[in-house]
């Protein structure tokens, strides 16, 4: 999904040559950070009635419920593979769009068509509008779907990110703030062929930006956060060099004023993700992801690698965030 991403990491060549057989590299920069060891084995998906997490109480994080996020993550693991145009992926937008008009969200869907290395697939985003009292729109967004590998279910990549949106939309639905918050779900972010190259990746994330440039909308964006793996339990955020600095500060800040400096960490590394598709559109856009994962695009990206207390750290800064943004 993010683009030649493992060049983050001292390991990253050895990685994507002992996984080439079903895996791409996604982009990258410091190659002198190492992966983390993995502390879980590849355990078979629990049953997603009986789950359990290490979630704090949501009044200790600003009302989020990591343990509601937790079950959203068992939930779409619960699928299976979910690639673009999949009969899973169908099943899965089938849930978001249940689990959003429950929430009593305004909901729009777009079905559209990618010409991809496998050929014209059919793919769907979802954008919740929450209105505002200003004309001013603050957008968030994850990608749901999974890398188009065997066996690979992407419990953090990205069912964790999916899952914070989901438990973010359901506190925010019912809010009006000063600005609109919009929260977007894009499908085809990863990349079809096993290597990242553009523009075989990205696919619902640029069909936004186009669709709100051509509406007149994405002007009124005064910033776009995007959450991507978000879920592990050793959970390291570093900054993404291509992100916008004012907006990175703004989310740092605001997760060591929590008391969260711990995850979110002064280092840096470039990523390429769906953030750069409104980068490039003039959008001032951050990406909060966590790639020092040794699981990243391999079966072993499974339920048990998941902390619902990192679920709900990552939905206590963003709800920190848009408070701060709120106020400008």
């Amino acid at each position: 999904m993010v683009g030649n991403r493992l060049a983050l990491f001292s390991l990253a060549l050895g990685v994507c040559a002992t996984f080439a057989s079903f895996s791409g590299c996604k982009a990258a920069g410091d190659q002198s950070q190492s992966v983390r060891q993995s502390t879980s084995s590849n355990a078979a998906v629990p049953d997603a009635n009986k789950i359990s997490s290490d979630a704090p109480a949501p009044e200790i994080t600003g009302g989020f419920d990591g343990n509601k996020a937790y079950a959203h993550v068992a939930k779409q693991v619960a699928f299976g593979p979910r690639p673009s145009g999949s009969p899973a992926i169908a099943q899965l937008q089938e849930y978001l769009a249940a689990e959003l008009k429950n929430y009593g969200c305004s909901v729009e869907a777009d079905t559209f068509t990618a010409d991809t290395p496998a050929g014209r697939l059919p793919m769907k985003n979802f954008l919740v509008k929450i209105p505002g009292e200003n004309s001013g729109i603050i957008l968030l967004g994850t990608h749901y779907d999974t890398k188009r590998l065997e066996n690979f279910i992407g419990a953090d990549d990205a069912a964790s990110s999916t899952a914070v949106m989901l438990e973010l939309a359901r506190l925010l639905c019912r809010q009006h703030g000063h600005y609109a918050v919009w929260i977007a779900f894009f499908d085809g972010e990863e990349a079809v062929n096993k290597q990242w190259v553009d523009p075989d990746n990205c696919y619902g994330s640029r069909q936004m930006a186009a669709q709100l440039a051509i509406s007149g909308d994405l002007p009124r964006v005064r910033a776009f956060l995007l959450a991507d793996i978000v879920g592990s339990k050793a959970l390291r955020f570093r900054r993404e060099e291509n992100s916008n600095k004012g907006l990175t500060d703004l989310i740092w800040n605001a997760a060591a004023r929590l008391g969260y400096k711990d995850i979110f960490v002064n280092e840096s590394s470039p990523i390429e993700d769906d953030h750069q598709s409104f980068l490039k559109r003039g959008v001032p856009s951050v990406d909060v992801i966590d790639l020092e994962i040794p699981y990243w695009h391999t079966p072993q990206d499974t339920l048990d690698k998941i902390s619902g207390k990192s679920l709900a750290v990552t939905g206590h800064v963003f709800l920190e965030s848009i408070k701060r943004l709120q106020a400008k």
